[in-house]
This record gives C-alpha cells, structure tokens and sequence, in this order.
C-alpha cells in the first residue's frame, strides 16, 4: 500500500506500532514504533506500508497562521525516535474524540489549542533525542517513567523494566548522567506535589504523605526536612501566614 504526498499542509505522524517505509525528498527511511515524522508543505514524500507490516499510526494534518510560525521558528528533524508518552496520546486522543462530535457540539476553540499542545509536546520529544548527545536517550525515558509514576511508589527494578536494562547498570547510568539516584529524582516530584497539597489544600500531613507516595508521615517529615530544611507542618504555617499578609 502506498500513499503520495499532494495535499498543502504540514504533517504530524507517529508510528504507534508495527513499520513501514518513508521516501522523504529523496532519502528512505524504516519507520518503527515510537518513530516520529514531521513534514512541511514543501516536502515530497511517499509512504509504503507492506503487507504484514501491521502498521498503526497516530497522524495530523493541519495548516494555519500559528503552525507557520511555529514551524519557523526552529529546526524540526524530519524523522525522530520519542517515547511514546501517556501525555502525549492522551492529547492525541482527546483531539480526535473532539473532532468526531457533531457539528453542534463539535468546539473548534478546544481543538485549536489541542493541536497546539500537541505540537509543542512533540516538538519538545524530537528535541530532547535530539539532545541525545548530553544524555543518553534511555535516561531521558527513565526520568519520564519517573515522573509519571513517582507517587505510586516505584522502585528502581519498575524503572530498569521499563528501560530494558539491568538494575545495576540503570541505576549507574542515571546517577551519571543526570548526578542523583533514581529515588532522589522521584523525592523530587514527590516533593513538588507535596508543595502544591501544602500550598493549595487543607488535607492532613498523614493524607498528603500517602496521597505523595511516601507511605508514611515520619518519611515524609525526614525528606521534607532534608531538602527544605523545615517540616512539613512549619512550611504550611509560613505560606497561609504569606497569604494572609498579601490579602
């Protein structure tokens, strides 16, 4: 199955699962799972799907005044290899289910900064395996298993899993690279949500500690304390005390 370029516009194709082939101005390229290809109305390209390749994809094709502009104002790589990230699909999805309500119901307002989302996101995906060369790719997948899961209570085994690599040899690889261990990364995010309960809510110490994935107050208290230099408790008490000043 083959399909030809000739429509104006730009084009946003992830591969989602299975391959196929791109000829992209001249050049051919094997597209495989977590594949990203990006094109602009001035490129020429034909895609080959063969039989039994099982390809699936997620696309978009869109023109307009913003995507001009946002196209301009960096090089994009025409063809990359992103994590397929939950953030990213979900965006993709909720486009797609807003696209296919009615057209009573359907908001194009919604669907416009839906697409923008999704265009930054990607953008952001292509760059950081652009960046591959001050971080090795499988680090930045670990970071982002990380912070999507942190609060659930991960261990460094999920995270190896998740990279397909052996504990010794992730745990080694992310200290090097990015200069903490895996758990104190996961603190972190633990820490910045923890920030926003105080900040923001009045749940208990004990329900922000196990909401945070930290299980326990004592825990949380002690890393809190460690990174802050304050408890939890005191934190509180000096951001309501802002608060009130600034009303």
């Amino acid at each position: 199955m083959e399909f030809k370029t000739g429509v104006p516009g730009y084009l946003l194709r992830l591969q989602t699962e299975g391959t196929c082939k791109v000829k992209l101005n001249e050049r051919e390229f094997q597209l495989e799972k977590g594949d990203l290809l990006l094109t602009n109305p001035e490129d020429m390209f034909e895609l080959i799907v063969e039989d039994g390749d099982n390809s699936g994809d997620y696309h978009l094709l869109c023109e307009g005044d913003w995507i001009d502009a946002w196209w301009r104002r960096s090089e994009k790589p025409s063809v990359s290899t992103i994590d397929l990230d939950e953030n990213i699909m979900a965006i993709w999805r909720c486009m797609i289910l807003e696209d296919r309500r009615s057209v009573s119901e359907k908001n194009d307002e919604i669907l416009h900064y839906l697409v923008q989302t999704l265009c930054l996101s990607l953008e952001r995906a292509a760059m950081e395996t652009k960046s591959m060369s001050s971080r090795p790719y499988t680090v930045t997948r670990m970071m982002r298993y990380i912070e999507e899961n942190a609060i659930t209570g991960i261990k460094v085994e999920d995270v190896a899993k998740h990279a397909g690599l052996s504990v010794s040899r992730s745990a080694h690889l992310f200290k090097s690279s990015v200069g903490k261990t895996m758990i104190e990364y996961a603190h972190e995010i633990k820490l910045a949500v923890a920030i926003d309960f105080l900040k923001h809510t009045t749940y208990t110490l004990e329900h922000i500690a196990e909401d945070c994935g930290f299980g326990s107050y004592s825990y949380f208290h002690r890393v809190f304390k460690k990174h802050y230099g304050i408890s939890p408790g005191d934190y509180r008490s000096s951001t309501k005390h802002k608060t009130m000043t600034l009303i």
